[in-house]
């Protein structure tokens, strides 16, 4: 990611964050915004089914379509068994589950702390007929989510970035969260992460104790002012076993 143009993806569009925002590589974390606020959330997935309901508008997919073909193609190429168990974490409208499912994975669960955007994630299942293969929950990942077994791949395409902008102790959020996927990933098992927010360094600093990376997925790149760098970054860790 190009470290001085970090920016925050919504459902409907993309914000450049201000100067205010942006993440100095000594602080590590960004200032307070809305966007790390589950009010903020429940308000746009509110407004995502209501449209959904009246017009059939599934809603736009964090990142572009782009980024949900990386994440199927990267885990079809692993040959993991079907069967594997995926969690989505902030799963929003679901279309990352939805894609999973049409590709052959049945074991499917995504959670979401907006019960809207569990309900529009399981209208749009309902419709692409895959409600089978996939289990969804409302449920914040940072507290009443209790899985009775751990996972063999955990996904995140922008829930850290909101964790990261949260006024209510977003650094403090984050390291729960970390906490988190450690109890929910089972040894070995494979974290995959997107982000709009954080370079890869950055996300090596907030996972590396836990977990190693084993791959960078790629991203669209971009130049400005003689630098290229990437507005995305999407990387695949591993948990590490004595972890």
């Amino acid at each position: 990611m190009f470290s001085s143009g970090h920016m925050i993806m919504t459902p409907r569009k993309v914000l450049a964050l201000s100067p205010a925002h942006r993440m100095s590589e000594e602080e590590e974390e960004f200032s307070p915004s809305v966007l790390g606020t589950k009010e903020h959330w429940d308000a746009v997935y509110s407004r995502e089914l209501k449209t959904f309901e009246d017009y059939g508008d599934e809603g736009e997919v964090w990142f572009g379509e782009g980024s949900v073909t990386r994440v199927v193609k990267w885990l079809n190429a692993q040959k993991l068994p079907l069967s594997s168990a995926v969690v989505d974490i902030g799963t929003g409208n679901g279309k990352l589950l939805v894609q999973l499912a049409k590709s052959g994975y049945s074991n499917l669960t995504g959670i979401d702390y907006c019960s809207g955007a569990i309900a529009l994630a399981q209208s749009i299942c309902d419709k692409e007929g895959v409600s089978q293969r996939v289990k969804l929950q409302v449920a914040d990942f940072l507290g009443s989510f209790a899985p009775a077994e751990q996972y063999d791949v955990a996904l995140d395409k922008g829930t850290f970035d909101a964790i990261s902008l949260d006024p209510a102790g977003a650094k403090d959020k984050c390291l729960q969260y970390v906490q988190a996927l450690r109890r929910v990933i089972r040894p070995d098992g494979i974290f995959i992460i997107t982000s709009c927010n954080w370079t890869r360094d950055q996300l090596l600093q907030h996972f590396g104790n836990e977990f190693e990376v084993t791959d960078d997925l790629p991203t669209p790149t971009f130049s400005f002012g003689g630098r290229s760098g990437r507005t995305v970054t999407a990387l695949v860790f591993r948990r590490r076993s004595c972890s």
